[in-house]
């Protein structure tokens, strides 16, 4: 009877707790395998829920997002703080230190000026309301600053002076003055005991002297030398040397005046001859032979046939025929390099 059962029967007269578990693949006909993959893929559920199940939440946001690129975002956020911060310290005024005041009464000022006495400390400020005037010396230690105008009745006496910016002085004498770079004076400038200039020296405007004193003058391009009133050309006298032969019997010659300018004298004795009759030779040589211009003083003179002999030491003056005898007479002479 029970192996007439039908299948259905069969199942439905076995216990639940059998029917819960699976049988074996090996199990199955291939009829079964078929029948069971054909139903679990109609019916998911039936089969067993085979999809991967989603993370959420925090795990979820997390695997958007780049760990390295939130790594960067956090640490231009910092930048961005930071500077916001020190722009923000940067604008405040910085605070002003308080320093402990004190002021005096008198009964301070009477210790004071009966005693040495020390009155407060470096972090106090002494506060003097009215005038205050010091009998003796005061010596301060440390910086003096004055924030009004100073005024002394005496001398000033300090071992150096800077001064940043400009000065005016009324009446200052000085020792020795010595200025680094160049100097403008606006005003006339006076040089009571002469004035030495090392350098070269240019004047754009007139220059006005009493005497001018100079080793060489050089007027350089197109410059014109003006001399309203007398030119006169000093020195010591030169050598002169006289043949007496020449002049006759008891005749002389004197010479008067400089290597550049002067006069010979001459008195013609007995019996003149023709010769250069004087010799003159310069205290500086020059360094080419000059050039010598005589002229002649007085009607004997001009009647001699006379000429010039010269050189870079001296220069002589003669005659082609004999000067007349027993006469006085002259000639001016002018020598130029």
């Amino acid at each position: 009877m029970d192996a007439e059962k039908k299948p259905a029967e069969a199942a439905a007269s076995t216990p639940p707790s059998e029917q819960g578990v699976p049988q074996d693949a090996l199990e199955k006909s291939n009829e079964e395998l078929a029948t069971t993959e054909s139903t679990e893929a109609l019916n998911p559920a039936a089969g067993g829920d085979k999809t991967p199940k989603k993370p959420g939440g925090i795990k979820a946001l997390l695997k958007r997002f780049n760990v390295y690129l939130l790594l960067f975002l956090l640490v231009v956020v910092l930048s961005i703080v930071v500077s916001v911060v020190g722009y923000l310290n940067s604008k405040k005024l910085p605070k002003t230190p308080d320093i402990a005041s004190q002021t005096l009464t008198p009964d301070t000022l009477k210790q004071l000026a009966n005693s040495d006495a020390t009155v407060g400390d470096s972090g106090q400020t002494l506060t003097v309301q009215g005038n205050a005037i010091f009998s003796g010396q005061v010596l301060v230690r440390s910086d003096l600053n004055v924030a009004g105008t100073i005024k002394l009745g005496g001398t000033l006496s300090v071992p150096g002076l800077t001064v940043s910016g400009n000065t005016n002085l009324a009446a200052t004498q000085i020792n020795s003055l010595q200025v680094a770079t160049g100097s403008t004076f606006q005003g006339a400038s006076t040089f009571q005991n002469g004035i030495n200039v090392a350098g070269s020296s240019a004047f754009t405007g007139a220059v006005t002297a009493g005497q001018i004193t100079v080793t060489k003058l050089i007027l350089s391009g197109n410059a014109v030398l003006q001399i309203p009133n007398h030119l006169a050309f000093t020195g010591s006298s030169p050598g002169r040397s006289m043949n007496g032969g020449v002049l006759g019997g008891g005749g002389s010659a004197s010479v008067n005046g400089s290597d550049t300018s002067g006069t010979v004298n001459v008195n013609s004795g007995n019996g003149p001859t023709a010769g250069c009759f004087v010799t003159i030779t310069f205290n500086q040589k020059f360094a080419n032979t000059p050039h010598v211009l005589v002229t002649p003083i007085g009607a004997a003179a001009g009647q001699g046939a006379w000429y010039v002999e010269r050189s870079t030491t001296s220069f002589s003056i003669c005659t082609n025929s004999p000067f007349p005898g027993n006469q006085v007479f002259a000639y001016d002479y002018f020598v130029a390099g």
